[in-house]
């Protein structure tokens, strides 16, 4: 399994299984003098992390990183950074079950297909916990991409800012762009985990004060990079980018005649623009349902979760692609 590995300049190696001693990154790439902000680091893991409201997974874990390397006297080396999260509460005898009777709409029989050796303890590696790594390497590219806008990298003096929010769960619209969820859908969530049942939806996500340029054309476009990064997600179903499938509807003449960043969704030609990247991603109903919900510790929606990881991932992309255009050109 030689997959694990994503970003070219700023490059994160995940590593762990979610009933294992702990998950970890190394991140490889960070410029040395980055300031490490700590408080950053745990908020982003914190709105990630297991056990935080009703409505998701009841396992208790802090998620409290170690660094091991790449920073001292509160700056970065220029050396990998490592960092570990130690796994406090696994219950592996919920899945003793699934170690010869998969579940349905997982990935236990298909990981065991094909590696023919694998862990069933609460999905191994094919579990979400996984993407508590990609919360801190983004955390890290965090800290260096708001650096740098502090030194006004995108040409204005306003910082660059992520912001994902669910824009759908279930059938069910929402209008308001916020990392809360409205008071009906949280109720709608905790009556799907007592029952067993479960929703998917879409997130839509909001990149403002992008440097233009990022995007290396052919193969490695700043919407082609973004889209695989996404929909590496587990229960990914689709990603769209401005106006999506919508966009195939409309007319050339109303689609391009007026230039709508919209439209675009902040990138042409594989390149950025300068102008808000706007794309959305859809998730699956979560996997767990009905008595294997019940007995077991799942959320019945994935996405509340998600939303910090997608804005995690957005972030790591901004430093690799930035950190490759240094070398576009003399």
């Amino acid at each position: 399994m030689a997959a694990n590995t994503f970003g070219q300049r700023f490059q994160m190696m995940s590593f762990g299984e979610s009933h294992g001693p702990a998950y970890g990154v190394v991140i490889d790439g960070m410029p040395a003098g980055v300031r490490y902000d700590e408080a950053l680091l745990l908020k982003n893991l914190s709105r990630r992390k297991p056990g935080s409201s009703a409505f998701v997974t009841a396992r208790n874990e802090s998620d409290q990183p170690e660094i091991l390397s790449g920073f001292f006297e509160g700056k970065s080396l220029g050396t990998p950074i490592a960092v570990v999260v130690r796994n406090e509460n696994q219950r592996s005898t919920d899945y003793d079950k699934i170690q010869n009777e998969a579940r349905i709409g997982h990935a236990d029989d298909t990981w065991k297909n094909k590696f023919g050796h694998s862990d069933h303890r609460g999905g191994g590696r094919s579990s979400g916990r996984e993407t508590l790594n990609r919360v801190i390497a983004g955390s890290f590219a965090q800290m260096l991409m708001q650096q740098l806008s502090s030194q006004v990298l995108a040409g204005s003096a306003l910082p660059i800012q992520v912001f994902a929010y669910a824009k759908q769960i279930g059938n069910i619209q929402i209008e308001e762009a916020t990392h809360e969820l409205p008071k009906d859908i949280q109720a709608m969530l905790e009556k799907a985990k007592s029952e067993g049942e479960s929703y998917g939806g879409v997130v839509e996500c909001r990149i403002s004060q992008v440097p233009a340029n990022l995007g290396q054309p052919v193969f490695h476009k700043f919407k082609a990079d973004l889209a695989q990064a996404m929909m590496s997600l587990g229960a990914t179903t689709g990603f769209e980018l401005g106006a999506g499938f919508e966009g195939t509807e409309i007319k050339g003449t109303e689609f391009h005649e007026k230039m709508i960043s919209e439209n675009y969704g902040g990138i042409r030609g594989g390149i950025t623009t300068g102008e808000d990247i706007v794309f959305r991603v859809g998730f699956k109903p979560t996997s767990s349902i009905k008595a294997v919900a019940k007995k077991g510790r799942h959320d019945p929606c994935i996405i509340p979760r998600a939303i910090p990881v997608i804005e995690a991932i957005c972030w790591h992309l901004l430093a690799d692609h930035w950190l490759w255009s240094r070398t576009d050109r003399v």
